[in-house]
């Protein structure tokens, strides 16, 4: 077996695999490194191949030889069936008449009996409400509009002796009824008892429902309700009265009661 010394071990190593050159910066380089000027970049309009914008075809149609384009016949074409479907669709379309004046357009006459008296209307709306044509073409303005949905009671009226919420009811309806509002149950000069009694109980504040409490507790009188204050309580119970002058309505009721 050969011995190998040492050095001559290492200097096999050596030659076997000789140093690799390494490159040392200048320690001036290093230092002042911050203060050298920065190095120019790539503008941004510069973009590489693969991101450059690609020229499109022109919107406007390029007529060829022929004088007219794809597009140009492809729109042509489509109109043409728009129309040739169209022609059947306006042919089977019927001719629309006028509606005589005769009919449920709102132009007939009606006939109504409002406090024993008779009035002739013209041009009545069929949809017209009785509490409408009562304020508005009759101008008996007594009659109040609350909620317009029959929930407040303010446009009570007599039909025939009986209650009813004339907001909804139809005026071509009652067309040979009995019709009574407020107007026609008294006049200052000669109130009716209800009235006296509601203004000698003070029962009422603004005024609003006033009218119609008037006509709800008349009708009562006709009707067959027990006498206690809490059945002429359930029986009012229909017209509302938002300034709380229940206790005192309720009292002149009683008192017109007594002396019936």
């Amino acid at each position: 077996m050969k011995t190998v010394r040492p050095a001559e071990h290492i200097c096999q190593l050596e030659e076997n695999f000789p140093p690799e050159e390494v490159t040392v910066a200048d320690s001036s380089d290093l230092r002042f490194k911050h203060l050298r000027p920065p190095t120019p970049t790539k503008a941004p309009d510069e973009l590489a191949p693969d991101q450059q914008s690609i020229d499109l075809e022109p919107m406007a149609p390029e007529l060829g030889k022929s004088g007219f384009s794809r597009r140009s016949f492809l729109s042509g074409l489509g109109a043409a069936g728009v129309l040739a479907g169209a022609g059947p669709l306006t042919n089977a379309a019927p001719a629309v008449e006028p509606p005589p004046a005769d009919a449920d357009g709102g132009s007939g006459e009606l006939t109504l009996r409002v406090n024993d008296k008779e009035y002739k209307l013209r041009d009545v709306d069929p949809r017209a409400t009785l509490l409408d044509t009562l304020r508005e073409r009759l101008y008996l303005t007594g009659t109040k509009k609350g909620c317009d949905h029959g929930q407040c009671g303010a446009c009570t009226v007599h039909v025939n002796g009986k209650r009813v919420n004339s907001c909804l009811s139809f005026a071509a309806m009652h067309e040979g009824d009995r019709i009574t509002t407020i107007e026609g149950l008294g006049s200052p000069e000669k109130m009716h008892p209800m009235q006296a009694a509601f203004v000698e109980h003070d029962a009422y504040q603004c005024g609003y429902c006033t009218s119609g409490q008037i006509m709800s507790a008349v009708a009562l009188l006709q009707e067959p309700w027990a006498t206690a204050d809490e059945d002429v309580k359930h029986a009012m119970s229909g017209n509302i009265c938002r300034c709380g002058t229940y206790p005192n309505i309720v009292a002149a009721v009683q008192q017109v009661r007594k002396h019936a």
